[in-house]
Order: structure tokens, then sequence, then C-alpha cells
């Protein structure tokens, strides 16, 4: 049995004052139905400067904290970076990589991607590795090859054993912050083809992976987005801004 993983990625939102507001009604929230919530795990992932907030916000909750993007090199001259070492110090348990806006506005490649998960696994921390597709792919009907050759490789790279540490989000890239969202046949689709490439390799570790669902995750469609088989929680944007919804989403995946 799979637990449920709910994770919010903030992106470039947020201040002091509105995260205190955030992460208070968060693990309020939480706190207030651990029973219920017990079934799944849930995870914020801030800009890398409100670390610290959120990390002495977290320390009386399940809730873990994770950061949205790192270096795949552990120290250097590289300006503006973020490494593996540096999180260490803010006992962040997950990093977000290869988020469909790194690709597209930022140029990562799959090597890049891959190159950032190993990163990840050999400092101990759960690299949460997104993969999808754009408009123009998936009505060129590509979708699936897109899909399986961004997880390929991380394959070559990292092992398949290396995804019995990590957690893969897909994210169809026509439907983050549009509004719009694939339906659950369709992301189900996805994830069972997800599935079935790592099966391919070891049927063991592809039973226990987590693939989250990243399509504009909100309060009205989580639930049967999770219903669905294949498909163990949510990579959540907008949503996970706003106490209500995020903990819907969570009580959802709780549910399911």
């Amino acid at each position: 049995m799979r637990k449920s993983l709910v994770a919010g990625n903030w992106k470039m939102n947020g201040n002091k004052s509105s995260i205190n507001s955030l992460m208070d009604g968060l693990v309020n929230g939480l706190n207030s139905n651990v029973e219920a919530m017990g079934s799944v795990d849930v995870l914020v992932c801030p800009p890398a400067v409100y670390l610290q907030q959120v990390a002495d916000k977290v320390s009386t909750s399940s809730i873990k904290v994770g950061v949205q993007n790192v270096s795949e090199y552990e120290s250097g001259a590289y300006t503006g970076e973020l490494s593996l070492a540096m999180l260490a110090d803010f006992n962040c348990d997950y990093v977000i990589v290869g988020h469909s806006e790194r690709r597209s506005l930022f140029g990562e490649t799959d090597a890049q991607v891959a190159e950032k998960c190993q990163a990840a696994l050999e400092a101990g921390v759960i690299p949460v590795l997104c993969v999808g597709e754009t408009l123009e792919q998936r009505d060129s009907g590509q979708a699936l090859a897109v899909v399986e050759a961004q997880i390929d490789a991380v394959l070559k790279c990292c092992g398949i054993a290396s995804f019995s540490k990590l957690v893969v989000a897909y994210e169809p890239v026509w439907a983050i912050g549009t509004g719009r969202t694939a339906t659950p046949e369709q992301a189900q689709e996805v994830h069972g083809a997800i599935r079935a490439v790592l099966a391919a390799a070891d049927a063991e570790v592809s039973a226990s992976v987590r693939i989250l669902y990243g399509g504009s995750v909100n309060a009205v469609n989580a639930a049967e987005l999770f219903s669905q088989p294949d498909i163990d929680g949510g990579l959540v944007g907008g949503a996970s801004l706003k106490v209500d919804d995020f903990l819907a989403i969570c009580s959802a995946a709780a549910a399911a």
C-alpha cells in the first residue's frame, strides 16, 4: 500500500507575514485532525529564503519541508545556486527536480534533471521528479513518448533502485496555472504508463513508487483524481497557498 503524498509548491510567492498565517493555518488544521490525516504525508516547498521560517513553523507537526530547485554541483562558482549541503542546514527533506518551469524557462535538460536527482539521492534528500508534456506534444500524440524519455534519462543515470527512494510527479504542462486539468482518465493513462516503464525494469520498485498528479489540482477535483489506481497524491500549485483549499486536498488524499 502506497502512502499518499500532498506537496505544496509555492513557487515565487509569499512573504514573512503571509507565510506565518499560512503555516499557522496548516499546522493547526492538520494537528486537529491527526487521526484522519495519518494516511497522508504533507510537504510544503517554500521559496528558499523562507526555509528557516517554515522549518520553525513545522516543528510541532508532521509536515515535511522541501525546496523548489537545487544545483547538481557540490559547491563552487555557481552564482545564485543552492547546494544540497546548504539545504542540510535546514533539515530539508525533499527537493523538486525538473519542474516544467525549470525545463521551459531555464533550459534544464533531461540529462541535467537526472544529475540533480542523483545528487539529491546521494545527499539523502528525496527528489520529487517532475515529468510531463506540452500541449503541442499531447496534440501530436507524443505525450507518452515524451514522459517515457524523461523517466528513461533518470533510469540511465541513477538506476531503477533509485526510484524506491524518490517521488515522481506527472505535470501536464498544458494544465499548469491555466485552469485546465487533465481528466482523471487522461492522468491515469500517463501514471499507468510511467509505472509500466518502471515495471519493465523492476516490478517491485514500480509497485512501490509514489506518482503524484501535478496539473492544477484543487479542492474540487482532488478526490476524483486521487481515486485513480496509480495516482498517489498531488503536487499542488496555487491551491497550496490557501489554507482551506490545501487542507481539503489533503483530506481527499487521506480518504482515497
